[in-house]
C-alpha cells in the first residue's frame, strides 16, 4: 500500500513537471515586453475630496455599496458606521458586541451589512430594521478561527474566510454552511468575488492565492510566487486576472487564462507590507495600501509606479474603489476615512 502511494506521488509530481514545462514553452513573452510600445499611464492626480470623521479608534475595514454612494466601515471602537460618502453624513451607527472586528461587507441590495473578527462569527445586520440601535439579525457560527473576510453573493448567501484555513459559503436564512472550501495550509486573510460571482479568489498566509468555483466547491487554480503572507486579493474588472498584495512588499498580477504570474509591482525603497489592493475601473491602475501610511499607485501594464496618495497619518488598513469607478475610499489606523477622486 505504501509503495503504491509513493508511486502515485511520483507520477503526480512528474505530471506537474510536464504541465509546467508545457506552459513555459508557450510563454513566448512577458507583459512588460509586450507593453513596451504602449504609452505609459498618466500620473495619478487624485486628491482628497471628502474626509469621513466619526470613528474613535483604528479603522480596520471598509466596503462600498453597489450604489457607489454609501460606505460601511468597521473600527476597533466597536462600531460599524454606514456613511453617505457624498454628504459625509453618518446614516447608521451600529454597536458591536466585539470590538475586535477585521472585515465588513455590504450586500448587493444595500439592505444588509455583515462583519466579523476575533469572535469567529459572521454577524449580519438588516439596515431596514426598526430597532434603534440596529441589532444583529443573524450570527453565522462554524469557523474554528477568526473571521478575516466576508462577501455577500446576494441577500441570502455569503462567503467567509477564516484563520482556520477554510472558506465557507453560507445560507444566511438557515445559518448553515452550504459549501466548505478547503486547500490552504495557513490562515486565509482575504477573499474577493469574480465580477460574475461564479468564482472567488482567496489569499492566505501560505503565500498562495486560490481560485474557487462556488458551485462545485473545488479549487480551479493555485497561484504561487509571493514569499510571505498574502493580505489582500482582488479581481481585475474583466475577471481574467487576479491582483494580490503581500507582506513581502510586492503586489502581483496573475492571469487565470495562462495560469501564471504576469508581472510584479515593487520598489526597492518600499520595504513594508501591503494591507489592501484594488483596481481602477479600467484596470490600468492598481491601488495598494501600505504600512508606510501611503497608497501607492501602479501602472498594471508597465509595472511602474505612477503616483502615491499621501494624507493618512498611520497605516492604511483598507481601500476600495466604488463600483462606478469615480472614487477611491481609504481607511486608516489614524481613525479617518478619505475619499479620493
Amino acid at each position: 500500500m505504501a509503495d503504491s502511494m509513493e508511486q502515485a506521488r511520483k507520477d503526480a509530481e512528474e505530471l506537474k513537471a510536464k504541465i509546467k514545462a508545457n506552459r513555459d514553452a508557450k510563454n513566448d513573452t512577458t507583459l512588460k515586453d509586450f507593453a513596451k510600445d504602449i504609452a505609459a499611464a498618466p500620473k495619478c492626480q487624485m486628491k482628497v475630496r471628502r474626509t469621513l470623521k466619526g470613528h474613535l479608534a483604528k479603522i480596520y475595514a471598509l466596503h462600498w455599496a453597489e450604489d457607489s454612494k454609501h460606505v460601511v466601515s468597521a473600527s476597533q471602537d466597536g462600531k460599524l458606521l454606514v456613511w453617505d460618502a457624498v454628504s459625509t453624513n453618518k446614516v447608521h451607527a451600529i454597536p458591536l458586541r466585539s470590538s475586535w472586528v477585521m472585515t465588513v461587507a455590504y450586500s448587493p441590495s444595500g439592505q444588509f451589512v455583515a462583519c466579523g473578527g476575533l469572535d469567529n462569527l459572521c454577524s449580519i445586520f438588516n439596515l431596514n430594521s426598526q430597532d434603534q440601535p440596529i441589532k444583529v439579525c443573524r450570527e453565522l457560527n462554524a469557523h474554528g478561527g477568526f473571521l478575516s473576510c466576508c462577501r455577500f453573493l446576494n441577500d441570502s448567501k455569503i462567503v467567509t474566510s477564516s484563520g482556520d484555513n477554510k472558506c465557507f459559503l453560507w445560507d444566511i436564512e438557515t445559518g448553515q454552511v452550504e459549501t466548505k472550501f478547503e486547500g490552504h495550509t495557513r490562515d486565509v486573510m482575504s477573499i474577493a468575488l469574480s465580477p460574475d460571482k461564479n468564482f472567488f479568489v482567496s489569499g492566505a498566509c501560505d503565500a498562495k492565492a486560490k481560485v474557487w468555483d462556488i458551485k462545485s466547491g473545488k479549487c480551479q487554480q493555485t497561484f504561487s510566487g509571493h514569499e510571505s503572507d498574502i493580505n489582500s486579493v482582488t479581481f481585475f474588472p474583466n475577471g481574467n486576472f487576479i491582483g494580490t498584495g503581500s507582506d513581502d512588499a510586492t503586489c502581483r498580477l496573475f492571469s487565470m487564462r495562462s495560469s501564471r504570474e504576469m508581472i510584479s509591482f515593487l520598489d526597492d525603497e518600499i520595504l513594508c507590507g501591503i494591507t489592501s489592493v484594488a483596481f481602477s475601473l479600467s484596470g490600468r491602475y492598481l491601488f495598494a495600501g501600505y504600512d508606510d501610511f501611503h497608497v501607492h499607485v501602479w501602472d498594471t501594464m508597465k509595472g511602474e509606479s505612477v503616483g502615491s496618495l499621501s494624507g493618512h497619518e498611520q497605516r492604511v488598513s483598507c481601500i476600495g474603489v466604488s463600483d462606478d469607478g469615480a472614487a477611491l475610499c481609504t481607511g486608516s489606523w489614524d481613525q479617518y476615512l478619505r475619499i479620493w477622486a
